[in-house]
């Protein structure tokens, strides 16, 4: 009882602090928008962010009732472009210091987070006296009901959750092309150094092979034999480009014997085990199929290594790679072994890289794709017993209210027909049959509402894949 007053005793002081912070606050944003003196209105929100991230702290340690930041993800810092210059809308600078304020102020500007933060901060004060008598007689109670008027303006709306996931998705975006980009230039890289440079070559030999034809057909020969070897190194060269845009084995025979196969490519012992039960996606399964590769290189190059264990297999609809070798250890993502290449593959399907490479090894790295396997029609998500028999019961007796009770009595009403019969609203008083008609016609329309929405929201999938609209419900 004495830690709950504590905590009461504290939020008393803490909305003393408010009141002269309040002041504050207003004068700040009149200077700020009323004056031209925009500068201000960053440190004023940092402020009142700052006291509301407290108060999230303090309401999650005091009542138990978490509340996740609503607040937008910064943005990324300003990129140069070819020339070296800044670009802010339609101006140039030299240093990035303009645009990335730009950028921040625009940011704090129109995140919803900001206002209702302040918005908050105007009422809080308000709310904590109102609350005082249920602070100081029942604290406990007390506290939950604050916390939930702080989760009321402090907690992320869906409109904020759905902005923070188009900012992340717009950034995983991003990142899938730039790893295309670069991807382009290694395979136009290695086209120009190394395949065009042979044909150009073979062009040549070809051509003194037809000047010698008739002078020397002893030397033609020779340097025929030399553009025949030089085309079959072409060709090789050739496959091995191939197998580095999309390899044919995994194409078509899957994962599992294309990594079976890098495996025997490889200088170092590499076991392989996979549990998959069905192949995932082409390009869930090329992003994992190059992130094993460029670990397998990373354990022979840099990690000296001698054996490697390959772990591939699925939980539910979840895939899980673990690649683990006996190598020294030491990996860093920041030191380019590669593994932030790995993490932009990844990150176009929402997965994450794990790493454990102490110094002296052994190195684990795990790789987790959530949602990426399709999902067997057994595993689908089956609805309890009591579900079922709720949406049974309301298919049954959803017609009643519908339409003998709703639509047939209305009609029998309209065209003033004497016989009753079994219909309920026409044995009631003239004031209360039509509103019993209308009450009968909303409850039947929400009873077959129900019924659909009970499946829909225990299987959203399957009610997207299955139903049609004559027929809406799930087979």
């Amino acid at each position: 009882m004495l830690k709950r007053y504590g905590h009461v005793a504290t939020l008393l002081v803490l909305g003393a602090v408010q009141v002269p912070m309040i002041v504050a606050s207003g004068v700040l944003l009149l200077l700020s928008f009323a004056l031209g003196m925009v500068f201000l209105f960053p440190p004023q929100v940092m402020m009142v962010r700052r006291m509301a991230e407290l108060h999230r702290r303090l309401v999650a340690g005091q009542a138990g009732v978490a509340i996740d930041s609503p607040y937008l993800p910064p943005p990324p810092p300003p990129v140069p472009q070819a020339d070296g210059m800044y670009r802010s809308d339609r101006t140039l600078y030299k240093t990035p210091r303009v645009p990335a304020w730009n950028n921040r102020w625009r940011w704090l500007l129109s995140d919803p987070g900001t206002w209702r933060d302040q918005c908050w901060l105007l009422l809080d004060p308000l709310v904590k006296v109102l609350l005082l008598p249920a602070l100081l007689l029942v604290p406990g109670r007390g506290l939950r009901l604050y916390a939930r008027w702080c989760r009321l303006l402090l907690g992320p709306t869906a409109a904020s959750r759905l902005a923070a996931q188009v900012g992340y998705l717009r950034r995983t975006r991003n990142l899938a092309t730039d790893s295309q980009a670069a991807e382009m230039r290694r395979i136009e890289r290695d086209l120009h150094d190394g395949t065009q440079a042979r044909l150009v070559a073979i062009g040549m030999t070809l051509g003194a092979v037809e000047q010698l034809m008739d002078t020397d057909p002893a030397a033609a020969k020779a340097l025929l034999a030399k553009a025949r070897e030089a085309s079959s190194e072409t060709l090789t060269e050739l496959r091995r480009v191939i197998r580095g845009i999309h390899p044919p084995v995994l194409a078509e025979r899957g994962l599992a014997d294309a990594v079976r196969a890098l495996a025997m490519d490889s200088p170092l012992h590499v076991t392989v085990d996979v549990d998959l039960p069905k192949r995932a996606e082409a390009p869930v399964e090329a992003a994992v199929y190059f992130a094993i590769s460029e670990l397998l290189s990373n354990a022979a190059r840099h990690g000296g290594a001698q054996e490697v264990t390959v772990d591939i297999s699925a939980h539910g609809p979840h895939l899980r790679v673990t690649v683990m070798d006996d190598g020294m250890g030491g990996a860093d993502p920041s030191k380019g072994s590669g593994l932030a290449g790995i993490e932009r593959r990844l990150a176009a399907f929402d997965g994450v890289l794990a790493l454990h490479s102490p110094p002296g090894g052994p190195t684990t790295v795990t790789m987790d794709l959530p949602h990426v396997l399709p999902e067997p029609e057994s595993a689908a998500r089956k609805m309890p017993k009591w579900k079922m028999i709720v949406v049974a019961l309301l298919w049954a007796t959803a017609w009643c209210p519908t339409f003998p009770q709703g639509v047939v009595a209305a009609i029998f009403k309209i065209f003033d027909i004497d016989e009753k019969a079994w219909f309920l609203a026409l044995y009631l008083p003239p004031q209360w049959q039509w509103p019993t008609i209308m009450g009968m016609i909303v409850l039947g329309v929400f009873m077959h509402v129900m019924a659909i929405r009970i499946p829909a929201a225990h299987d959203n999938q399957r009610l997207l894949l299955y139903s049609k609209p004559l027929n809406p419900w799930i087979p």
